[in-house]
């Protein structure tokens, strides 16, 4: 079967390991995202393993339950969803890459299985991955002045 695919993409001028520090922690999610909610199930203070459990809750209606498959420490993370997207075959992740200026290249991607429902769901998810890359650089931006 074929796939659909969504990917976004932004710099930040911090080091991945800021970067890092919001990606691989769920309970940071709200604080800088789209989301309403999130964390950990069961509750934990995080960081992300593999096969810790996450939610997040994006708007009124959808929650968002997700399993961390890969970590590559600073570099790059994994997961699937587990339920509250109606797709088939979720795979996402999220590669950081040093930037020759100190900085961080995100890259935010994701493919399923190409259904017609998993056609829409890649309507909503075009506009909703580049607003989460566009808030995670704003976040390590902000993180790494405050610590200055």
């Amino acid at each position: 079967m074929s796939q659909l695919m969504v990917q976004a993409e932004g710099t930040t001028r911090v080091a991945p390991e800021v970067v890092w520090s919001l990606v691989a922690n769920a309970n940071t999610f709200p604080q800088w995202g789209p989301w309403n909610d999130g964390g950990y199930r069961p509750s934990s203070p995080g960081p992300s393993h593999e096969g810790s459990i996450q939610w997040f809750r994006y708007g009124r209606r959808t929650t968002s339950v997700e399993q961390i498959l890969e970590i590559d420490e600073f570099r790059r993370i994994a997961y699937t969803v587990v339920s509250g997207i109606p797709v088939k075959n979720y795979r996402a992740e999220v590669t950081l890459t040093p930037t020759s200026t100190g900085g961080t290249s995100i890259c935010w991607a994701a493919s399923w299985d190409k259904t017609l429902i998993g056609s829409l769901v890649r309507r909503k998810l075009l506009r909703v991955y580049p607003e989460i890359v566009a808030a995670l650089v704003v976040a390590a931006d902000q993180q790494a002045t405050s610590s200055a």
